[in-house]
């Protein structure tokens, strides 16, 4: 009996996109809208689809990580590289790793586009694994630097695929509180990485152990995306329907994989009626949002910049870790309590980034 309802709940009829389409067609039409109902009575559950967005969160924590992973080891690394002193080689060796950042977002939507969101997560994963080893076993100070730019591609490739890539996973009614799982990562992994990196007044070399310990969750990273479901969205777009049916079916379960397929042909429907140019980035529609987000973004940005600077000029106070976890957990959970209102109050993106400003 149990096996039989199961299978009602995971078997369906597969449909070609023609097919999602017409039925699309159907469903907004003002005649039948009576009829058949605009949305699912039930959600799915959010347990299929929280293994794979947790693996999609380790690219958050690599990026957190490696932004504090030299700010206590920073005067060690220095002794034993040779360059004591030198402002500008310590300066260098924190912040050659945002310009190998930015790079590798520059590339980011076009890599997860071209060979898909788990394959871009594996890509990232690499130049993280091969840039820390590089800095784990460098003499020299040019060594550091190659590795610490090799490891910055892969941060500025890893966490923008991860926020498309769980926003095209989720549920549609956890799907902020899922997006908010990135921002937390990224915090953890800055806390890891200052508490990782308390005895390296005691022990000779601990930095380089520092650098080799986030080589694990960059190879779990790119071991645990062979396992986990490709984007339906990216799937869908490449033509490949019942591929993305089945993710659909891991995802969300079987009973919801009809009415996923139609809302994301709807979207596809309303992507190629409603083109938009690279360059209404820079004016028309676009460009009011566009500055929006980046006013909004930009102060939060200084603050993270802050803290990790703070970290770096408290590398000759003994309280580094205190001051710089304190900061990186209020900065997670301001995030998390805005997800958590967004979520649960409906206030809407407007009126909470206002009172963002307020606090």
């Amino acid at each position: 009996m149990w096996a039989h309802r199961t299978g009602e709940f995971s078997m369906y009829k597969r449909m070609s996109p023609r097919d999602y389409t017409v039925v699309a067609d159907v469903e907004d039409s003002s005649v039948v809208s009576h009829s058949i109902p605009d949305q699912e009575t039930t959600n799915p559950s959010w347990r299929l689809s929280f293994p794979h967005v947790l693996a999609a969160t380790i690219s958050a924590f690599l990026f957190g990580y490696h932004l504090g992973v030299v700010n206590e080891p920073l005067e060690s690394i220095s002794f034993d590289l040779g360059f004591n002193g030198n402002t500008l080689a310590e300066g260098l060796v924190v912040s050659t790793c945002l310009g190998g950042a930015l790079i590798g977002s520059l590339f980011s939507g076009w890599i997860a586009d071209g060979i898909g969101r788990r394959r871009a997560f594996q890509l990232c994963a690499l130049p993280m694994i091969v840039g820390a080893s590089i800095s784990a076993t460098t003499t020299t100070l040019a060594g550091m630097l190659l590795g610490r730019l090799l490891v910055g591609t892969g941060m500025g490739l890893g966490p923008p695929v991860a926020s498309l890539y769980v926003t095209e996973v989720s549920p549609p009614f956890v799907r902020g509180t899922y997006g908010s799982f990135i921002q937390i990562a990224t915090c953890l992994g800055l806390m890891g990485a200052l508490l990782f990196g308390i005895p390296v007044r005691e022990i000779a070399g601990w930095w380089r152990i520092c650098f080799w310990v986030s080589t694990v969750p960059a190879g779990i990273l790119a071991l645990s995306m062979m396992f986990c479901a490709e984007s339906p969205h990216w799937l869908y777009k490449q033509g490949r329907t019942a591929e993305a049916e089945a993710e659909f079916e891991r995802l969300l379960g079987g009973a919801h994989v009809k009415f996923a397929m139609q809302e994301l042909s709807k979207l596809d429907r309303g992507d190629e009626s409603d083109v938009v140019h690279f360059s209404e980035l820079f004016y028309g529609r676009c460009f009011r949002g566009i500055c929006i987000f980046i006013l909004g973004y930009a102060p939060t940005d200084f603050v993270s910049m802050y803290i990790l600077h703070f970290g770096i000029y408290s590398c000759y106070c003994h309280h580094q870790f205190v001051f710089s976890s304190l900061s990186s957990l209020l900065f997670s959970l301001g995030f998390v309590i805005h997800m958590f209102l967004l979520q649960l109050f409906l206030l809407g993106q407007p009126y909470l980034l206002y009172n963002s400003y307020l606090a």
